[in-house]
Order: structure tokens, then C-alpha cells, then sequence
């Protein structure tokens, strides 16, 4: 079929208008004209964005809730964190202590390296980078994108920006030169919106890798401290037993983060108490003067006496704060106040006794090198061994917990971005919206971890796989906060320098030191995250490429009008809806339809839903329409907008909200829709105003009305209650009104019942898209087999939408890319 270039029809706009002030004649008719007043409109594509949000901000909540959420953190974030003094030590000293105050010099830069990258960095700097209450990486992202256009997909429209939570309000200062800068560079830079996407998808990558390494390093680990009871226990036995328990763990998954929480956070509080208490119990026994690790000369010492063996041991040391991206990225299911509240008090003290502890047992027993590779459960007092043993088995398990939440909203991120095909999401918490949980995801890293552990068998090699997904998520992060700190918080550049210098530099050092072994270990999730990398890639590009296309073929105007007025085109009951993924004109699918089959049903709305780069968009504000001409034929355009952390209703409730909004449009475009230029007179005919007429004085603008009809709401029944009326009369549009005009509103409100009740179909167009014949081989592979094949094995677009099979109607096409 042809296509040919052009534009939809879009919906009119309208001016300004006053309105005379009132006065009142005598007789039998009542004369009443309206002071001036500015009312803003409330059509839907020009809704005013100073309106406040309707939900509560995150950092807004009571203390009560505050108080709750603190307690779940301790269950879902803190149990990685509170873990890693199982195996820490045990992989930074693995050849041995050599030197007593080498202890002291790995113990200060655990507590300084925590300070600095989990307290400072994440805790009480990037939690601030949260996007409406939602953290990680893409929230970094997605808060970027909307100071500056980075988005590949040309679907960016005008009324985005006004949607009530798309923005925050910058506070003008010196620096908005430079934000101005940075975000001219971001839209202008094709290189930098590459740059700034690559980035972003190759953090989620890592972290979806990182998914699969926490459970079988925490798991092993803990499982490993039976050997001191059970000498006999092979490796093979742990490590089945190992396998047995993660399997146990992602089949829970399902009941929901909030339940989990509170069902692990009492273990996590106990067991933080535990190992805080044999912390201060082995310090006080063995050594109280490992205390002097608070003094940082001991990190100068240590690296001055090991120099290269020291540099490398930072990968291990690192492993004392894996965990915390996660809690940056889990952000959503709590709250800043709750993670700062929890962490001061609860986490940071209990870890630090830990390993305090542990450095102190260590220095007394450096003689003996086979405590070493179990030395955490070595350090714990006889008669306290088996509680502490299965306090950390559990404890582990529950470990996991924050890297696999986390992976659940990564994943939900990538599918708001089009960078992964459809899988299912579900919400677990009706209290908390960002409580996520995927089955597919969850079947997916289950497999995985029981590999990794099958494969890997000891915790060294995992330990090593793990830092580096660990450390380039911290790299990225920076990154990614001097952006925000220049685009968005427009700071002092003095503190961006100090910021940047500081943790980059930091950071490098690290970095260098876990590249230095990439081939122990950390080939492994860098492997692991190219495969989840090219997935993403080859599914976003051929999403560009397909819009970009859709976006090239609209169907014009004329050509629109053409194909509704053809003799042989049949009008069928009921409401059509046709999902397009083109914000922008009616897609090229429709004429091939009505070529097929030449009819379509008395009212049709194409419908588009979008994904802003926000957190949430309030219902009110979830619906963009256009009507397509000739206006008899009762064509619409719709984008429905939702933020990456609402959930899609199913297809009923999403008929009933659309339908409820398509009504006040019909209504809006009607009374805004009329030009003049005149104020507006209103006289009632007689004192009950039983029935009035609208006409005109010289003069004026047009006027916008704050509170209108609802949906339900006929001109008829106004007319039947006129001291309701006379409290609305404030708000009307002036214009050539009467009541033959009124009661054609009230028909097109009728009409779109009345095929709604005849019944809906969904009609979704099944593109397939193929390369063109003259493109390279390489694009060819990647085109015509990876992305079909990607596309066959994900979720179909029905399914998704919780489309009734009944209702479903599907019409393929073929592209050319």
C-alpha cells in the first residue's frame, strides 16, 4: 500500500476574553452580565502546571509511616549490607596476615570507604537525586530528561512539559549559565545522548548481573560456616545446599515486598544486634586498641608496607558496602527520611562493631592462617554459635532480597524505555506503589544464581565477579549526580568540582584494582551484562527505527479525510479503539485497514500510551485528545501518559476512565472551540430561570472556565436546576452559545454512550519489521532474526494491556526499516 507524509489533524485552541460587570433590569426578565475574572481552561491539552501534585512526596510523610518504612529497610535494604563481615576479611586476607597492623590499615579503609561512598555519597547526597520519590540509576536518568530532551524516540509533545510533576522549579541564580550550557550540549550533542543512554543501560545492566551474583555469595558463604561443626561437609554438600535455599528464596518472591519486609525485619534487627554485641564482646577481649583504626595514617601505613598487593586488595575491601546501589535503587519502595532514620542508627553502628570486632580477633590470632577463610564464625563465642549460625543463614537469604527488589524495578524502568521486550509486571503493595515483582525476572535470576553457584563453588570467585559490577555502578553513579548537580540543582561549581574530584578519583582507584583481575572473575557479569546490554540495544534501536518510520508515513490530513468519506466505507456500533505507539498523526496500519477490510465502527480513538520520564501522572492529567476532521465521523486522537511507576489498568477500567474523559472533550472542544470575540450576556426569562439564551456584547476575549460539566452532566438537567446553574455561571466561555448548540454537545455525549454500550473492540496493529533489502548483512541478522526472534518470545502487546481475547481484533503489516 502507499503511504504518504503528513500530519493528523490537531484540536484548537483558544484566546482570552472578559466579561462586563453584572446588573440587574426589571420586568419579567432578569439580566445578569458577569464581572471580569481569569479563569484558566480546563481542557485537557492545556492544563496549568502550577497545580500542586495530588500525592504526597516521599520526604512529606508522617512520622508514623516514616517509623514503618524505617522498620521494613532493616528487612529489605540493610541485610546485603549487614552480611558482607561474613566474608570480607576472609577475601582480603586470604594469604595471610603479615604484618598486625595490616589489620588495622584494612579496618580504616572499611570504615572510611563506608563513610565516604555509602554514608555521604548515596545516604545523604544522591537519595536527594530522586526522581518524585524514586532512585537508582534510570530515576537519574529519567530526572536529566526532563531538563533537557536526551530521549532517542522523537515523541516529545508540548503538553508534557505541563503535566504538574514534570518539572521542579529551578531557583535562578549565577549558575543557570552553566545549566544552560550542560543542557544545550545534551540536545544538540548526538554523541552526548548515546553517551548519557549507554551509560544508563549499562548501569541497569549490572545490576540485573549483580541480581544474580548477591544470593549465592551471601548463601555460601553463611552455608560455609557449618564446616566448624561439620568437618566432614564436602564442598559439593554446601554448595547444594546452597542451591536448595535460593530456591526456596525466589519462590517466595511472589507474595509481595511488604509482606517480605515485615516478615524479615524483625531477623535483620536481631541478628544487626547480635553481630554488634559480639563485636564489642571480641574488642574488648582481644584488642581495644584495634579502636585506633579511626586514625586514617593507618590507610597511608598499610599502603606504603604492602604497595601493589595492597592496591589490588581493594577489590576485596570493596565488598564491605555491596549492597548499597541497591539501596539507592530501592529507594521507590521507601523513603529518604526512613533509609537516613535506619541507616544512622541502626545499620552504620552494628556493621562498624562488627568488623571492629572481627580486626580485633584477628590481630590476637594472626598466628593461626587457617581461622582465616571462616574467621567471622571463628570470632563468634562457642556458646553462641549455632544462633548466630542460623541468624546468618537466614539473614543472608534475606540479603539478597534488596538486589533482587532491585532488579524488579530496573526492570520496569527498561520496559517505560522501550529497552527490553514485554515482560510482566504486577504491584504488590496497594499501599506502596513502587513494590514490584516480575515472574519472569524472578524465574529468570533464579536459574541464574542456582548456575553461578553450580559453576563457581566458592565464594572467592563469586566475590571477584561481584566487585566489578559493584564499582562501575559507583563510577556511573558519579557520573551521572555531576550531571544532575549542573542541569538540576544548579549548585555552587565549586561543590560539583569538589564532588567530582573527590568520589571519581576515589572511585578510579578501585576500579583499577578489581580490572587488574578481570580474567578471576569479573569477565563473568561483564559478560553477563554485554548479553543484557545487546538485548536492550537491539530493542531499542529497532523501536527508533520503527517509529522514526510510523513517525515518516503518518497519514495526512487530506488523506484522512478521503478515507472517512469513501462510499464504500461501513459504519459498524460500537467503540473502536486502535493502539498506535505514534503520539504524533494517525499511523500508516489505518489506511491498510480499511483497504482489507472497508469498515470501521461508528466512533474510533486512537489510542497511544506513553510513558513521561516522571514517576507518576495523576489521572487528571493522563489524557491528551485531538479529533481527527470531518468532525461527523467522531475520530479521535488520545495519548494516555503514565510515569513509569503507574500500573496500566485493565482494558475495562482503562474504557470507563477514557470514556469519562472523552466526554469532557467533546464538551471542552465545543465550548472552546468557538471563535468570537464578544463578551458574553446571559438573560433568564423569567425570576425561577427556568430556561436562558446566550448573546453577545462588543468587545472582549475569550474566557476559561475552571469548573465545567462532569461527563454525566447534561445541559438538561442544568436547565432543571437553576440554582445550581447560577453557581456556574461564573465559569462559562462566552461565545455564540445557545441552546441548540448546548444540546448538540449533549448528542455527541450520547452518541459515544451509546456506542460504548453497543461494545468496545481493541484493535492493535501487529507490525512486523524487516530490513530493507539493500541493508548490510549485520543489520539484516540483527533486524530480521534477533529482534523477531526477541519479539516472538516476549509478551504480545495484548496481553500486556489485559486485552479480552473476545474483544481482540489484529491487524498485521510489514515495515520496512
Amino acid at each position: 500500500m502507499a503511504h504518504q507524509h503528513g500530519s493528523a489533524a490537531g484540536g484548537r485552541g483558544g484566546g482570552s476574553m472578559e466579561i462586563v460587570p453584572y446588573s440587574f433590569s426589571s420586568g419579567r426578565d432578569l439580566e445578569l452580565e458577569l464581572p471580569p475574572f481569569d479563569v484558566k481552561r480546563q481542557d485537557s491539552l492545556y492544563r496549568d502546571a502550577t497545580m500542586p501534585a495530588h500525592a504526597a512526596h516521599h520526604g512529606q510523610e508522617s512520622w508514623v509511616r516514616t517509623l514503618r518504612l524505617a522498620f521494613q529497610c532493616v528487612g529489605i535494604l540493610y541485610a546485603d549490607l549487614g552480611t558482607s563481615p561474613l566474608y570480607v576479611y576472609a577475601n582480603t586476607f586470604k594469604d595471610g596476615v603479615h604484618h598486625e597492623d595490616d589489620v588495622l590499615g584494612v579496618l580504616s579503609i572499611i570504615i572510611y570507604s563506608f563513610i565516604l561512598f555509602t554514608m555521604i555519597k548515596i545516604v545523604f547526597v544522591a537519595l536527594y537525586a530522586n526522581d518524585d520519590g524514586d532512585g537508582g540509576t534510570f530515576a537519574l536518568y529519567s530526572l536529566i530528561s526532563r531538563y533537557a530532551k536526551v530521549c532517542l524516540i522523537p515523541n516529545q509533545q508540548a503538553e508534557d512539559e505541563l503535566v504538574s510533576r514534570y518539572k521542579h522549579r529551578g531557583k535562578p541564580s549565577a549558575t543557570l549559565r552553566r545549566a544552560q550550557w550542560m543542557k544545550n550540549l545534551l540536545e544538540t550533542s548526538k554523541a552526548a545522548k548515546i553517551s548519557l543512554f549507554f551509560l544508563t543501560i549499562l548501569a541497569t545492566a549490572l545490576a540485573i548481573s549483580d541480581s544474580m551474583l548477591t544470593p549465592p555469595i551471601s548463601v555460601l558463604a553463611a552455608v560455609n560456616g557449618l564446616k566448624l561443626r561439620a568437618p566432614h561437609l564436602t564442598t559439593d554438600a554446601t554448595v547444594w545446599i546452597t542451591v536448595a535455599i535460593l530456591v526456596v528464596f525466589f519462590s517466595v518472591q511472589r507474595f509481595g515486598t511488604d509482606k517480605i519486609g515485615y516478615t524479615f525485619a524483625p531477623v535483620v534487627f536481631v541478628w544487626l544486634l547480635l553481630i554488634s554485641g559480639i563485636g564489642i564482646y571480641n574488642t574488648v577481649k582481644y584488642d581495644i586498641s584495634t579502636l585506633k583504626a579511626f586514625n586514617a595514617k593507618y590507610i597511608i601505613d598499610y599502603f606504603r608496607r604492602n604497595k601493589k598487593k595492597g592496591w589490588v586488595s581493594l577489590g576485596e575491601i570493596l565488598l564491605c558496602f555491596t549492597g548499597t546501589e541497591a539501596l539507592f535503587a530501592d529507594l521507590g519502595y521507601f523513603s529518604i527520611r526512613s533509609i537516613q532514620l535506619s541507616f544512622s542508627f541502626g545499620l552504620l553502628p552494628s556493621v562498624f562493631f562488627t568488623y571492629i570486632g572481627q580486626a580485633a580477633y584477628l590481630r590476637k590470632h594472626m598466628d593461626r592462617p587457617e581461622i582465616i577463610p571462616n574467621v567471622f564464625f571463628e570470632s563468634i563465642p562457642t556458646s553462641l554459635f549455632w544462633p548466630t549460625f542460623i541468624l546468618a543463614l537466614i539473614t543472608s537469604v534475606i540479603g539478597s532480597q534488596a538486589m533482587v527488589s532491585c532488579a524488579f524495578a530496573t526492570m520496569s524502568h527498561l520496559q517505560a524505555l522501550n529497552c527490553f521486550p514485554r515482560v510482566k509486571i504486577l504491584h504488590t503493595s496497594r499501599r506502596y506503589s513502587g513494590q514490584l515483582y516480575s515472574p519472569e525476572v524472578n524465574i529468570f535470576l533464579c536459574i541464574a544464581a542456582c548456575i553461578v553457584t553450580i559453576s563457581f563453588r566458592t565464594t572467592g570467585f563469586i566475590a571477584k565477579a561481584h566487585e566489578i559490577c559493584v564499582v562501575l555502578v559507583m563510577v556511573i553513579t558519579t557520573l551521572l549526580m555531576t550531571i544532575v548537580m549542573l542541569l538540576v540543582w544548579k549548585v555552587n561549581i565549586w561543590w560539583i568540582a569538589i564532588f567530582f574530584v573527590v568520589f571519581m578519583s576515589t572511585e578510579s582507584i578501585y576500579t583499577a584494582a578489581v580490572l587488574y583481575k578481570f580474567t578471576h572473575g569479573p569477565y563473568v557479569p561483564v559478560a553477563m551484562s554485554a548479553v543484557l546490554m545487546f538485548i536492550m540495544i537491539v530493542w531499542h534501536y529497532v523501536h527508533v527505527k520503527r517509529y522514526k518510520y510510523e513517525l515518516e508515513h503518518t497519514v495526512s490530513r487530506d488523506e484522512a479525510k478521503d478515507l472517512l468519506e469513501r462510499r464504500d466505507l461501513k459504519r459498524v456500533p460500537g467503540l473502536g479503539l486502535f493502539y498506535t505507539e505514534l503520539v504524533q498523526g494517525i499511523p500508516p496500519i489505518f489506511p491498510h485497514l480499511i483497504e482489507k477490510i472497508p469498515t470501521i465502527h461508528s466512533v474510533i480513538v486512537f489510542i497511544t500510551v506513553k510513558n513521561l520520564p516522571i514517576a507518576h501522572v495523576d489521572v487528571t492529567e493522563r489524557f491528551l485528545f485531538r479529533q481527527v476532521e470531518p468532525k461527523e465521523f467522531m475520530v479521535f486522537r488520545c495519548v494516555a501518559r503514565y510515569g513509569y511507576r503507574d500500573t496500566l489498568e485493565t482494558a475495562g477500567d482503562f474504557v470507563k476512565i477514557l470514556v469519562e474523559y472523552l466526554q469532557y472533550y467533546v464538551r471542552d472542544l465545543n465550548l472552546y472551540g468557538v471563535g468570537g470575540d464578544e463578551p458574553l450576556k446571559i438573560i433568564f426569562h423569567s425570576a425561577r430561570v427556568d430556561s436562558f439564551s446566550w448573546e453577545r456584547k462588543p468587545s472582549g476575549h475569550a474566557v476559561y472556565a475552571e469548573e465545567m460539566l462532569t461527563p454525566a452532566q447534561s445541559f438538561s438537567e442544568l436547565t432543571m436546576h437553576p440554582v445550581s446553574m447560577s453557581s456556574r455561571l461564573a465559569h462559562f466561555q462566552t461565545g455564540k452559545m445557545n441552546l441548540e448548540e448546548m444540546l448538540k454537545i449533549e448528542e455527541d455525549q450520547k452518541i459515544i454512550q451509546r456506542e460504548v454500550d453497543n461494545g468496545v473492540v481493541y484493535i492493535i496493529g501487529e507490525s512486523e519489521v524487516v530490513a530493507k533489502p539493500h541493508s548490510n548483512l549485520f543489520k539484516k541478522i540483527i533486524v530480521n532474526y534477533v529482534y523477531s526472534f526477541l519479539r516472538k518470545n516476549s509478551r504480545n502487546g495484548e496481553k500486556m494491556l489485559s486485552i479480552p481475547r473476545g474483544q481482540l481484533l489484529k491487524v498485521g503489516i510489514t515495515y520496512e526499516i
